[in-house]
């Protein structure tokens, strides 16, 4: 039998022994996240991930270096291209700091997106338990009302017990 919910498809099969499981193949993240990646997001994220290394620090303190002693004419007055005050170093200087902010901020909103992403799949399994501890209470003869009026309590005095210069002791999990 096969149960399907949104995307994922819960399937009850007969385990050794005749006993039966829940096959729950379930979303993760990375999975995701994965399929949405594409080509201009990797190169982005390679660039991204290149540019905050100090191996990136170190590559252009050792171009700034050679640049300006070239163009001092350390090695000679033939080799100078960019003289003082390096208007050609400046420019590309200006330029890679504008692609690399953009590539940045390319970045940033994929995290943006991969953090939307978590953040769905989360409210999907919190939701999936929820239903789940309600059946299984009613299966046991609880009453859900007066457990989400405990939960309340727990929540109230747990938010309390974080309160700065609070007295509140946090929730005993033993006591639960």
């Amino acid at each position: 039998m096969t149960v399907h919910s949104g995307d994922r498809a819960f399937r009850s099969t007969s385990a050794p022994g005749g006993t039966h499981r829940l096959d729950s193949r379930m979303r993760h993240e990375r999975l995701v996240f994965a399929r949405m990646r594409t080509s201009q997001d990797r190169f982005a994220d390679a660039i991204t991930a290149f540019s905050g290394t100090m191996g990136f620090v170190y590559l252009h303190a050792a171009w700034f270096v050679v640049w300006i002693a070239l163009n001092l004419g350390l090695f000679g007055a033939a080799d100078v291209f960019d003289p003082y005050p390096f208007g050609l170093l400046t420019m590309i200087v200006s330029l890679e700091a504008i692609f690399l902010s953009t590539f940045v901020m390319v970045s940033q909103n994929r995290q943006a997106a991969r953090e939307n992403v978590r953040a769905d799949l989360d409210f999907e399994t919190n939701l999936r338990v929820e239903v789940w501890a309600v059946h299984i209470g009613k299966a046991l003869g609880m009453d859900p009302e007066e457990i989400e009026r405990h939960v309340q309590e727990i929540i109230q005095q747990s938010r309390s017990a974080m309160d700065p210069g609070s007295e509140v002791q946090p929730v005993d999990p033993e006591t639960l």
